[in-house]
């Protein structure tokens, strides 16, 4: 039984897989933070070329006549 014990606490196959998840849970988690920025970014870019826009569209009269 102490032997078997033993083998098992040396036994580091379970060791690697569980750095992987780790390191990919890290990634995940870096992306996620990134692409949220970004999206603030992107939505704040956007309003501004939409105020551009209806300003400078709301007073040009030029439309399809109808």
């Amino acid at each position: 039984m102490k032997e078997m014990l033993t083998k098992f606490i040396k036994d580091e196959e379970g060791v690697t897989m569980i750095e992987y998840a780790l390191i990919a849970a890290l990634i995940a988690v870096v992306c996620i933070t990134a692409l949220t920025s970004l999206g603030t970014s992107i939505e704040a870019l956007w309003g501004k070329i939409e105020a551009g826009v209806n300003a400078t569209g709301s007073g040009s009269g030029s439309g399809s006549g109808t």
